[in-house]
This record gives C-alpha cells, structure tokens and sequence, in this order.
C-alpha cells in the first residue's frame, strides 16, 4: 500500500516547509535598527546572548550608534548651551548629527529589507570591539 505525503509533511521535497524563524529573525532585525527605540531589544539581545550570529551583530550595531548619537548630542547641546558665540552653529551640527542617525538607521533597514547586509565599515567593526571585551 502507498502512503500519501501531504503537502505540510516534511517528506514532501517538492513543497519544503519554511524555516518558521527567519521571518522572525529578519523582523527583529528590523526593530533593532529603528532609532532610538530598537536600542532597547538590542540591549536586551545582547545582555541574554541568545540570538543568532547575525542578530548580535545587528545588536551590538544598532547600540554603537545609538550610544555614539547620544554621546555626540550631549556633548554639542552641552556646548550650544554654555557657549554665546558658538551656540547657533553647535545646534545646528546637533540636527545634523541626529539626521544622520536617522538616515543611517533608515539606510540599513531598507539594506536589511533587500537582503544586503546590515554592516557599516566603521561601526561594525568598533561594535564587534568594544562588545566583545565587555560581553565575552
């Protein structure tokens, strides 16, 4: 006797049943790289250390950047507001900076969305540093 294979058994080659985590996967990678809010995931990714390879690299990423931004804020609204001469040009390299997260995050995401890599040359490699001696 012949037994059938249903189209959901993973006896069938014809039709392969997807892998149920790389939609979830490529979803968290997403919410990682929203500004400001994804850091939050990110951190709590990387304090747990489960995740995939990807996802901690997407993790310890999206913290570098967030952590560089709000550095870099601090430091030019600090010095916009205690300086008279320079405070106009200070604000206005802090919106600069802060567009720039913005669009580098909106960068990677729409990266990640066609399947590219979400590395940046700089921060990826300053992330995997910095990361890897503190949470190894």
């Amino acid at each position: 006797m012949i037994e059938e294979v249903s189209p959901l058994s993973p006896l069938n080659t014809q039709y392969p049943i997807p892998n149920p985590q790389s939609p979830i996967s490529k979803t968290q990678l997403l919410l990682y790289l929203i500004p400001i809010i994804g850091f939050f995931p990110s951190l709590w990714t990387l304090y747990r250390g489960q995740g995939s390879r990807e996802q901690l690299a997407v993790s310890r990423l999206s913290i570098t950047l967030a952590l560089t931004w709000l550095l870099g804020y601090l430091l030019l609204s600090t010095g916009a507001t205690t300086s008279d001469f320079f405070s106009l040009r200070l604000f206005i390299l802090n919106s600069f900076l802060t567009s720039g997260y913005f669009i580098v995050s909106v960068w990677l995401i729409l990266r990640l969305m066609q399947g590219k890599s979400g590395r940046l040359p700089g921060f990826s490699t300053l992330a995997e540093r910095v990361f890897s001696k503190y949470l190894s």
